[in-house]
């Protein structure tokens, strides 16, 4: 039996090729794409949770409460974390991580190491990080002791072992043992390193007595706790700690501190305090419903298919029933074809995912999987979504298809009836609401895109080409080298760049009140070019300038229109002349400059301060000109080379750097948008089924209106009215639901844009142009045949 319905499937498949080839395609389109947001969400979620003991891993955040504002940061001072695992015998170890850059020389081998971390000596107790060679138990204890990745010291070593071995680490050639060789980090890690140095290098070499600094925030804390350990009940001591050993210099500083534990499987997706790497949860969850919708949008497509060929086997299922066929044997036999039909799908969507999956990765940014054979698990999964699928999309055609009364279709008076049409249309308006809501969806984030890749930043930063010095002595001199180079307009030289971090300084500056107010500000150092060089509007007072050059250089400030509102002043004017106090220097504030964009546009404007500190500029600037920018880079190199020989030259445009910001969201809208085209091309697919089912319907109807007189043109609309009439209640339920989502997506950005009416009539137009043209095809062919043949049985 099973064998008969089997071949009577394949016959019915290859008799109907056309349809079985648009079915198949769009079942296989829908669950390769179901199936690649389901392993990018799953990707999102598994970040961090191949730590064997990552239930009890927990990072110390902090709130930092000064008169002026409460920062909430995600790293905490360099000295709690010792002292929290003396105090509190519920840890049991705990790690300090902290990022830097390093020139990293071996012979002739060197490299600019900016994926560098300073970890304490218990990382690999709380990680689980692979070392291939070293001990792990001791790499990460003395001084100067180095541990690469693979990839990193495949560049400095080749295939020799590089235990032992040394490299010459900073400008300084300061001589640090490599002590191990890790795996290259997790994709799914949100720590990730080609360089672990010792934490005693930075405690004992570079800064010394840091781990007594309790007003020095700067280290990412992780704690691990023993087992058994509530969390919640040891954050609830943390105060009566804070107060013990810090309480004094907190109340003297007027800066308190409040720590919080945040679970490591939660920082990526769920934490609002950031961190090496980043996720958004907002995301998942969108990209979860969009791959549900995909996938219901193809099993309603397959419905709809199925249901519109059923008049074409009625007389079929008729024949049967008069020989003896039972109801429940037919319903299994058009069950069976369904699965068939998607196990057919499945070989297609393992095809495609095969070859798409490359493109894919790309498109997401990360390698959420080098192939699907690399896991079982996935063409298990796979299968087992394709029959499911074939299982409960072919229940409704299979109950629809055996329940014909053989008597009636026999003499060709069969009609599937009110309640099987409400049924089809409802699904159509299912689809088309999916659709229009993911065209909305698409409309608006590539219009927040736009809006923040144009949005006026309040400084420059087109052909703005940045080189990092890293604090060579000679970068004063190769910037004024690179100022003779034709195709330079001009230069700077700073601690930072727009985009690129800031430090956070302790601040008192006089209020409007005239008593000097605690802040922490974040901070830029910069030269006497750097507001010209960056086009950086003086709203008030003046800029820094060499006229006064004894006295900017150890006495002058200048603060952004946040900063003065900050203090109490309503004018920037008000703050001029006023007194500060910031790192050891104390002056006057002597100009306000206009508040420009230094961070995200998801992030608003934070107060700003800059001071000209020349000893502290590491970033060379160079304005270029577009014209001959092949030869002027190579000019700029030139220099580079013969000034400061010892460090490779890199550099990158400002442009492009700070649109890095938003890769994120970029690719979240690329992905989204073309989901959403898959939506659309099923849902047509969804259209074209059941404008064929009724066209069939309709046949005879057709051919009197055209003998009585009726004009193809009004054929073809009599046919696609009534589906435009499903586009529009389509519409008018899509439109509420996306602007709320949307709503809810756009709230993540400090800047954001409004959304428009125009927004909804272009994605109605759209929808509309879209059922139109798929209908038209099949209304056009109806309406066109010979009216003889469709009435010839009459």
């Amino acid at each position: 039996m099973l064998k008969n319905h089997f071949k009577i499937a394949l016959r019915n498949l290859w008799r109907h090729r056309v349809f079985s080839f648009i079915n198949i395609t769009g079942l296989s389109v829908g669950i390769t794409a179901c199936f690649f947001i389901s392993m990018y969400v799953a990707f999102e979620l598994s970040y961090d949770k191949f730590h064997t003991k990552a239930d009890r891993i927990y990072r110390v955040v902090t709130d930092i409460k000064t008169p002026s504002e409460t920062i909430k940061t995600d790293v905490t001072s360099w000295a709690f974390a010792p002292n929290l695992k003396l105090d509190f015998p519920e840890i049991q170890s705990f790690v300090r991580v902290s990022g830097g850059s390093f020139l990293v020389r071996k012979g002739n081998v060197k490299f600019q190491e900016d994926n560098t971390l300073f970890a304490d000596s218990a990382f690999f107790k709380v990680f689980d990080f692979k070392m291939l060679k070293g001990n792990p138990n001791t790499a990460l204890i003395a001084p100067a002791s180095v541990i690469f990745s693979q990839k990193a010291a495949k560049k400095y070593f080749g295939n020799t072992n590089p235990i032992g071995q040394t490299v010459l680490l900073s400008g300084e050639a300061m001589p640090a043992m490599v002590t191990g060789i890790i795996k290259d980090m997790p994709e799914n890690s949100q720590i990730k390193a080609d360089m672990i140095l010792s934490m005693t290098t930075l405690t004992q070499k570079f800064n010394k007595g840091i781990d007594e600094q309790w007003g020095n925030y700067g280290a990412t804390t992780y704690l691990l706790l023993k087992p058994g350990v509530n969390a919640k009940v040891l954050q609830s001591k943390f105060p009566a700690f804070i107060e013990k050993r810090n309480g004094e210099e907190s109340r003297k500083r007027q800066m308190s501190a409040t720590l919080m534990l945040e679970p490591l499987k939660d920082i990526y997706l769920h934490s609002k305090r950031g961190g090496q790497e980043v996720g958004s949860i907002s995301n998942v969850y969108i990209f979860s419903i969009v791959a549900v919708f995909i996938l219901l949008i193809a099993c309603i497509n397959f419905i709809n298919l199925t249901t519109a060929r059923s008049v074409e086997r009625a007389k079929e299922v008729g024949i049967r029933k008069v020989v003896g066929a039972a109801k429940g044997e037919l319903a299994g036999q058009f069950i069976g074809e369904s699965v068939v039909l998607c196990i057919i799908a499945f070989f297609v969507t393992v095809i495609l995912s095969v070859v798409f999956l490359p493109m894919f990765n790309q498109l997401s940014g990360k390698i959420i999987s080098p192939g699907i054979f690399s896991n079982v698990s996935y063409v298990a999964i796979l299968f087992g979504i394709s029959v499911l699928i074939g299982l409960l999309a072919g229940i409704y055609p299979a109950l629809v298809l055996s329940s014909f009364k053989p008597v009636m279709v026999l003499k060709g008076r069969f009609s599937s009836g009110t309640k099987g049409n409400f049924l089809r249309k409802s699904l159509v308006v299912a689809q088309f609401s999916i659709s229009i809501a993911l065209i909305i969806g698409t409309i608006i984030v590539y219009n927040q895109m736009d809006f923040m890749r144009n949005r006026d930043l309040g400084f420059t930063k087109d052909q703005m080409l940045v080189m990092d010095s890293n604090g060579d002595p000679a970068k004063q001199a190769f910037q004024q080298a690179i100022k003779e180079i034709p195709g330079v307009k001009s230069t700077a030289l700073s601690s930072s760049v727009p985009g690129g971090g800031n430090s956070g300084a302790y601040s008192e500056i006089e209020n409007n009140k005239g008593d000097l107010q605690i802040a922490n500000l974040d901070l830029y150092f910069v030269d006497f070019d750097y507001l010209n060089q960056f086009k950086i509007k003086i709203v008030a007072g003046r800029p820094f300038s060499r006229d006064f050059m004894s006295t900017d250089t150890a006495q002058a400030m200048i603060l952004n229109e946040e900063a003065v509102k900050l203090f109490g002043y309503s004018s920037p004017q008000q703050a001029i002349g006023k007194r500060f106090k910031q790192w050891g220097r104390e002056g006057k504030i002597v100009g306000v400059m206009k508040d420009f964009h230094f961070r995200s546009l998801q992030e608003k404007i934070k107060p700003l301060s800059m001071r000209v500190e020349l000893n502290n500029l590491n970033l060379v600037s160079a304005k270029v000109d577009a014209k001959n920018l092949t030869a002027t880079l190579a000019a700029i190199e030139s220099k580079w080379k013969e000034l400061i020989p010892n460090r490779p030259y890199s550099y990158y445009f400002l442009d492009e750097f700070f649109d890095r910001q938003y890769r994120t969201e970029q690719r979240f809208g690329k992905l989204f948008f073309n989901f959403a085209i898959l939506a659309i091309a099923i849902s047509c697919l969804g259209l074209l089924g059941l404008a064929s089912y009724s066209t069939y319907q309709r046949t005879r109807e057709i051919g009197i209106r055209k003998v009585l007189g009726a004009s193809t043109p009004g054929i073809v609309n009599m046919l696609s009215s009534d589906f435009m009439k499903l586009v529009g209640i389509s519409f008018l339920i899509a439109s509420p639901i996306a602007w709320y989502f949307m709503h809810k997506w756009l709230q993540d950005f400090a800047y954001r844009i409004d959304i428009q009416w125009w927004v909804f009539a272009v994605a109605g137009v759209l929808a509309m142009v879209v059922a139109l043209t798929t209908i038209s095809f099949q209304a056009i062919r109806a309406a066109i045949a010979n009216p003889v043949k469709s009435l010839r049985s009459e």
